[in-house]
């Protein structure tokens, strides 16, 4: 079963088109990145996927629940963190957690139990009667995720949840975030960090309200060249070089990137390389230095999306 399924999801607003025809599959029990720039429709989808805004079009399930016709149920199984702090100013991070624990449901033992746990968690604790309003950015950032997991979610959406947090932060809501997936919880997550988007298992690229690409890290990187990229520098003349690479089959292009570098692709860099230096001996070939090229995300979502 996935956790999250929409299928043709679309919203307009007015002339524009926010989300166009989204077809998307979390699956249970991975971290799903959403990465986009600003305006991608990243949001505008998190707050139809949390039933908070109606779709246009389409039609969307959390573990198989309809979010619009089924609120209640998605309500027990969904934790959701927005981008902005969207918790009461003027009480305090204990009286903000309690407040929410019972909009919940929860006792008022299982209330205190959680909150005590979920203080630990974020460490906020010894922060409990500070009012929210007063806690620094990352605070009450910390105090967001800590009202959203009270009621014990399987599936915690979480809104560009270290937007405008410095990278120290960053770092510890990451932590954060997979010791939750440690945990069983489903992660899905907006983000247009692209160092962020490293952690997810997969990734879908959003741009101009649709989906133009998903897969996990290092199979999106592999899409932008067809395979791993590996450089190349001989010590050798390189159109002889290039002669010998044509004739390997686990070499899918060769590119000459100076008159010192060629860029190979190949299917998996890890197994290539060792066959390239036993490859490239055989023919006579010396080598200064061949070792893979680390393809970074920016330039796979401009490449794929364009």
């Amino acid at each position: 079963m996935f956790a999250v399924r929409t299928r043709g999801l679309t919203k307009r607003f007015k002339g524009l088109v926010a989300v166009d025809s989204l077809d998307l599959e979390v699956e249970t029990g991975e971290i799903f990145g959403l990465l986009g720039p600003n305006g991608a429709g990243k949001t505008t989808t998190i707050r139809m996927i949390c039933g908070l805004l109606l779709p246009s079009k389409g039609h969307i399930r959390i573990y198989d629940h309809d979010p619009f016709k089924e609120a209640e149920k998605v309500k027990r199984i969904l934790g959701y963190m927005p981008q902005k702090f969207s918790l009461y100013d003027d009480l305090t991070v204990w009286e903000n957690l309690d407040f929410y624990g019972s909009v919940y449901g929860l006792s008022k033992s299982e209330r205190e139990r959680r909150i005590e746990e979920l203080l630990d968690f974020v460490e906020l604790k010894g922060f409990e009667h500070h009012l929210a309003g007063k806690l620094s950015g990352g605070m009450k950032q910390r105090l967001s995720l800590a009202s959203a997991l009270l009621h014990s979610p399987k599936l915690l959406i979480l809104d560009e949840p270290t937007a405008g947090v410095d990278p120290p932060l960053r770092r510890s809501f990451w932590s954060f975030f997979r010791k939750l997936n440690n945990e069983g919880v489903t992660l899905l997550v907006t983000t247009h960090y692209m160092d962020e988007a490293e952690n997810c298992d997969r990734l879908g690229l959003m741009n101009k309200g649709r989906l133009v690409a998903v897969d996990s890290p290092r199979g999106l990187k592999r899409k932008l060249h067809g395979g791993d990229l590996i450089e190349l520098v001989p010590k050798s003349g390189l159109d002889e070089v290039i002669h010998v690479l044509e004739g390997l089959s686990f070499v899918f292009k060769v590119e000459k990137v100076n008159e010192e570098r060629l860029h190979l692709v190949v299917e998996d860099a890890e197994t290539a390389i060792p066959a390239l230096f036993t490859a490239l001996e055989r023919a006579g070939v010396e080598v200064r230095s061949l070792s893979q090229v680390n393809v970074n995300l920016e330039d796979v979502f401009i490449g794929l999306a364009g």
